[in-house]
C-alpha cells in the first residue's frame, strides 16, 4: 500500500469549532454557537500570549533612529503624506486641525514619514507643519497603530553602526527612571520597553546621528480568528493544543461537568507543545582549569 505523499493537512476555524463541540459531547446547531466559539478561540490566543514564547510569532523589526529622539514605536509606524521632501528628520510635526504632534524619525519614501507614537491623532486631509523646517503638507491617511499594538514584548535588541551590531541591555522601569542624565547623547546601549496599549521603546543614550539602526526581535500577537473559512495562524504542532483548549473553554459555557477532564487534556497538550516550541543551542560545560595547574 502507498502513503498519501501529502503533508498539507490544515483545519479552518469552523472545523476547530466542530471538533471542540464534539469533545464537549455537543453539536454546532445555531449561528450563535459559531459566534461564541470564535470569541472563545480569540480569548484562548490571548491566554497563549500570557503563557510564554510562541516562536512562530517572533518578528525582527528595524527602525532608523533620529538624532535627539529617544522614544520609538515598538514596531513599524508611518504617516502617509502628500510630500515628505521638505521635512527634517528629528523635527516635530503638528496637525493644524487635530493639534496632534509627533517627531519624524526617518523618511521611508517621498510620500511617507516614520514617526514616534503621536500625542493625539492626525486627521486625514489636515495640514501638518514642521517645527524646525516650517514645511507643510497634508495627511493622506489616518495613521495605523495596529503593527505597534500587536507587539507583546521585545526579546533582544542591537544597534547597528557602520555595519557592526552592538548589543543593547534591557532596563526595568525603575532602572530607566533612575538614569540621572536622560538627555546624554551617544550610541544607545540600554533600552526600556514601556508596555502600554501602544508600546514605546525608550533608548539611552539619546542617539547622536540619523544613521544608526535599531534591530529588535519582538513577540507579536497571534492573528485573530475572523471568518470561519480562515485557517489559523499556528504551526502544525499546535493543532492538538488548540482543539483541546477550545473544547475546554467551550465546556465552561456549554457542558461544565466536563471542565475538569477537558482542562487536564488541554494542559497536557500545552505542555507538550511549549516544550517542543523552544530555542535550541549548543551547551558546553568546561571544568575549572586552575584545579589542574593549567
Amino acid at each position: 500500500m502507498t502513503t498519501s505523499s501529502s503533508k498539507n493537512f490544515e483545519i479552518d476555524v469552523a472545523e476547530y469549532i466542530e471538533e471542540a463541540f464534539e469533545r464537549c459531547g455537543l453539536e454546532v446547531r445555531t449561528g450563535y454557537d459559531l459566534k461564541t466559539a470564535k470569541r472563545s478561540m480569540n480569548l484562548l490566543f490571548a491566554d497563549w500570549a500570557n503563557r510564554g514564547l510562541n516562536q512562530w510569532t517572533i518578528d525582527q523589526t528595524s527602525i532608523t533612529v533620529a538624532s535627539g529622539v529617544s522614544e520609538y514605536p515598538a514596531g513599524t509606524l508611518t504617516l502617509s503624506v502628500a510630500s515628505s521632501a521638505s521635512f527634517s528628520v528629528g523635527e516635530t510635526i503638528t496637525g493644524g486641525t487635530s493639534a496632534a504632534t509627533a517627531s519624524i524619525t526617518s523618511k521611508p519614501s517621498t510620500t511617507s514619514v516614520a514617526t514616534t507614537i503621536p500625542v493625539g491623532t492626525f486627521s486625514n486631509g489636515e495640514t501638518i507643519t514642521g517645527g524646525t523646517s516650517a514645511a507643510t503638507t497634508t495627511v493622506s491617511a489616518v495613521q495605523d497603530l495596529t503593527d505597534v499594538q500587536s507587539t507583546i514584548d521585545i526579546l533582544s535588541t542591537v544597534v547597528t553602526r557602520d555595519g557592526t551590531d552592538f548589543e543593547i541591555d534591557r532596563l526595568s522601569r525603575s532602572e530607566f527612571l533612575n538614569i540621572p542624565t536622560k538627555t546624554q547623547t551617544g550610541r544607545p546601549n540600554q533600552f526600556f520597553l514601556d508596555r502600554q496599549i501602544t508600546p514605546v521603546l525608550k533608548i539611552w543614550p539619546v542617539p547622536d546621528n540619523n544613521t544608526d539602526i535599531l534591530k529588535f526581535n519582538r513577540l507579536t500577537r497571534i492573528e485573530d480568528a475572523d471568518t470561519f473559512t480562515n485557517t489559523v495562524d499556528i504551526p502544525f504542532r499546535f493543532y492538538p493544543c488548540l482543539a483541546a483548549g477550545l473544547a475546554y473553554y467551550l465546556s465552561m459555557k456549554k457542558n461544565p461537568p466536563l471542565m475538569g477532564t477537558l482542562k487536564a487534556v488541554y494542559e497536557e497538550e500545552m505542555i507538550r507543545a511549549m516544550e517542543e516550541d523552544r530555542d535550541r543551542a549548543s551547551f558546553k560545560i568546561s571544568p575549572p582549569t586552575y584545579k589542574y595547574g593549567v
